[in-house]
């Protein structure tokens, strides 16, 4: 198994990735995109990083400023700091002409950010559960007391299912969402995008895909639903959709 390494960055928080180098020079490279305080080593990037590995085919995947171990501190984060890094692994570390991005998450609105930024680029996009404005869906369901404890101390607390740890919700990363905020809008891209979303997903209702598909699509996306599915998606059958879609998409 490749080995853990570093980006040194001027002015910006060291990084930590893990990246598999291309036999197959033909293949498109995977970027997994992690979700909001989540590391490089979980269930979905693991398993593409073996996939990728018998078929040759160069992956990466790496923790966000402040997430697992790279350098930073998680509250001093935003989506644009976060969009940053990946662009930066982009830019830096992957060789391969063309990329898929695969995001979860979090990781699905950044792999829209890149896929508008990188689209001479990037061959397509899986999102999986993916949840672009976020932020915006926090601070509607907000109360007025939350948001008055936000405008006084600059950050909320909020009990995280997934950790012992809770989330931290500051004005920073809210303030900065509205700025990274995609669903307002619609773009010209032809770009292949499949979202793959959880009906009993709790966190990220299964009607933003539809709103994804509005601001991207319609004709490029494509959404498939997982009846029994929530927002890990990451048993044996979800992953193997995951895989299948990665394929499709490597093999257009």
């Amino acid at each position: 198994m490749p080995n853990i390494q570093y980006l040194d960055r001027d002015n910006a928080e060291t990084l930590a990735y893990i990246h598999s180098s291309a036999k197959n020079k033909d293949l498109p490279a995977i970027l997994f995109l992690g979700g909001f305080k989540s590391d490089m080593d979980g269930t979905k990037a693991l398993y593409l990083e073996k996939k990728c590995i018998n078929s040759a085919q160069e992956f990466l995947r790496f923790d966000y400023s402040g997430h697992g171990i790279s350098k930073g501190d998680f509250v001093d984060g935003t989506i644009g700091s976060w969009l940053g890094d990946a662009q930066n692994m982009i830019d830096q570390i992957i060789k391969s002409k063309e990329i898929i991005l695969v995001g979860s998450s979090m990781g699905g609105w950044i792999a829209l950010r890149l896929l508008l930024q990188n689209q001479e680029r990037v061959k397509g996009v899986v999102g999986i559960a993916a949840a672009p404005d976020f932020t915006r869906d926090i601070k509607a369901q907000m109360t007025t007391e939350q948001h008055n404890i936000i405008e006084k101390t600059g950050r909320l607390e909020e009990p995280n299912d997934y950790s012992d740890e809770p989330y931290i919700f500051t004005k920073a990363l809210l303030d900065d969402g509205e700025k990274q905020s995609l669903l307002h809008d619609t773009y010209n891209v032809t770009t292949p995008i499949t979202l793959i979303q959880g009906k009993l997903d709790a966190d990220v209702p299964w009607k933003k895909a539809e709103a994804i598909k509005a601001s991207f699509g319609p004709s490029n996306v494509n959404i498939i639903y997982i009846e029994d599915g929530d927002h890990r998606l990451s048993r044996d059958e979800d992953l193997a959709i995951i895989n299948a879609e990665v394929e499709t998409i490597t093999s257009c």
